[in-house]
């Protein structure tokens, strides 16, 4: 008996497994659908409004966003969570109206109906549902759609968010939002993508703007020397004045060499 119970409950649960993310959320009743995935090594969170980025022995790195106000990091402690990333859908008529991202916790009990819970999503369909949800939606759904995608663990996502940079098809908000998360990945190649993306004559100016301003975020002044050409040479005077603002927030010697040689120049 019991065998058979088993391969019934296998054979009805199957579909389900199946079915890609896509089609189960927009096969979702109107209302809430909630989704987890693994969160890459070094996230963490409250599971509320806190997510942050470097994190050890359960302490919170450097990089922290927190949403719904500012934190006084000196002043309360909280238990910081390496993950899930919990991702939580306003669905109507199968289209995603909004999304809000967490790290940690564990999700409310729903009161009522309305809440589709899809449990654990591999953190590689998520990604490719989140990314194409920036890709093709307009306003602030798309933008906020890239966050959660940063944040999956065992995928790399900066060549994908290089793409929708470039992409003018890709509304705005989600180029910007790209361009930023572009500036926090670390290595030579996202640095190469990001001043290549400056010398695009296919970008606007906007996004040329954010991807200076990502490039002055790599860390250990590993951009320095993308910033001072691109303060040299490039063509558009506002991009220069741009290169050089981030130049001047860097405190790097080279960045002074070049202040020094523009300034005594005849």
């Amino acid at each position: 008996m019991s065998r058979r119970v088993v391969l019934v409950l296998t054979f009805v649960a199957a579909p389900a497994v199946a079915q890609r993310l896509p089609a189960r959320i927009a096969a979702t009743p109107d209302g809430t659908v909630r989704m987890s995935f693994a969160a890459r090594p070094a996230v963490c969170g409250n599971g509320r409004d806190v997510i942050a980025f470097d994190c050890s022995a359960g302490r919170c790195g450097r990089h922290t966003i927190t949403f719904d106000g500012p934190y006084w990091g000196d002043e309360v402690e909280y238990d910081c969570e390496p993950g899930p990333v919990r991702v939580s859908l306003t669905v109507r008529n199968g289209t995603v109206q909004s999304l809000r991202t967490y790290v940690g916790g564990r999700w409310t009990i729903p009161v009522g109906p309305g809440v589709t819970d899809l449990g654990m999503v591999s953190s590689h369909d998520a990604t490719d549902f989140l990314l194409d949800l920036a890709r093709g939606t307009d306003g602030r759904v798309g933008e906020d759609a890239i966050l959660p995608a940063v944040l999956a663990d065992s995928v790399t996502v900066w060549k994908t968010l290089l793409q929708l940079a470039r992409d003018q098809r890709v509304p705005g908000r989600a180029r910007r939002q790209a361009v930023f998360w572009l500036g926090q990945a670390a290595g030579d190649a996202a640095t190469r993508g990001l001043a290549d993306l400056v010398d695009d004559g296919g970008v606007d100016r906007e996004v040329k703007e954010q991807a200076v301003f990502a490039l002055s975020q790599q860390r250990d002044g590993d951009a320095v020397p993308a910033l001072i050409r691109i303060a040299r040479t490039h063509p558009d005077r506002e991009v220069r004045r741009k290169a050089l603002f981030w130049l001047g927030q860097s405190d790097d010697p080279r960045a002074l060499a070049l202040f020094e040689e523009l300034l005594t120049k005849p």
